[in-house]
């Protein structure tokens, strides 16, 4: 695998760097719903403890592409898969793997925040209690602090935890969820597009807290804000629809090369906001 992983990174990121580690890996992934091709033959590294942005025009297969990383379109009746996804040089669809074993390593944050009908500390509590019913008390109150410190939260609402995780700000919510994903302690974190129902300011302090995840996570990240994945990311991969409305790959690069030196015409013209 390692072999594969490196020929892939030179053929697809010629400017990456190589020795760092693949943490997860597409190769050739195609998704269908039913008969309908979603994406097609997409081959995608993504490097360990980096932010990698997928960008491009709306309905090209970016979130599913996306949700291919932790299973999450299993839960889509018809859905299939055609190639490989792995995690750390092992398939994550292989037969006999567990799909929530797959999640609980390969977090989620989804567009809209969603916190559950519950007080901020108990959001943060289930996911950690979900996977480890006899954990001490102590040890899951220092944990959800933990979570909640790490998501630039706590300050925030250390002395209102039994309040409802509802009744904080968009923001505030966002960032409820995303220590929620981080307290089950996951190796990679799925974000699609987590600030686009935030204000400016509520999306810098996003911004901010996904540049310092990233030093114990890998991110990756769909968003239609290119100013967003420039200040960001340090890979991005290019998506685009083919006539038959599959979305395929068109381009992955680190991100200073995608925004300033693109190879593909599509992508330079997407970028520049000539069209998208």
């Amino acid at each position: 695998m390692a072999q594969v992983t490196i020929q892939v990174a030179q053929q697809q990121a010629p400017t990456a760097d190589l020795s760092r580690p693949v943490k997860m890996l597409a190769q050739n992934l195609s998704v269908f719903y039913g008969n309908f091709r979603a994406i097609s033959d997409v081959t995608l590294p993504i490097y360990e403890r980096t932010i990698t942005a997928i960008i491009g025009p709306s309905g090209c297969g970016k979130s599913t592409l996306l949700r291919a990383f932790n299973r999450m379109n299993d839960t889509i009746d018809g859905a299939r898969i055609e190639g490989k996804v792995t995690l750390d040089d092992e398939d994550i669809y292989e037969p006999g793997v567990d799909p929530a074993l797959v999640r609980r390593r390969v977090g989620m944050v989804f567009q809209k925040p969603n916190p559950f009908p519950k007080s901020i500390f108990e959001n943060i509590a289930f996911g950690i209690w979900l996977y480890n019913r006899r954990i001490a008390k102590s040890e899951l109150e220092d944990r959800v602090v933990d979570a909640l410190k790490r998501a630039a939260l706590w300050d925030e609402v250390k002395d209102k935890l039994k309040q409802l995780g509802t009744s904080l700000s968009g923001g505030q919510q966002q960032r409820l969820c995303i220590a929620r994903a981080i307290a089950t302690e996951p190796e990679v974190l799925l974000m699609d597009e987590p600030c686009s129902a935030l204000d400016p300011l509520s999306t810098l302090k996003i911004e901010e807290l996904m540049l310092d995840l990233k030093r114990d996570y890998t991110i990756i990240i769909v968003t239609h804000n290119m100013q967003q994945a420039a200040r960001v990311s340090d890979y991005t991969a290019m998506m685009m629809m083919r006539p038959d409305r599959a979305g395929e790959m068109i381009e992955f690069d680190t991100t200073n090369t995608i925004f300033t030196n693109p190879r593909d015409k599509r992508t330079a013209d997407y970028v520049s906001g000539r069209f998208g």
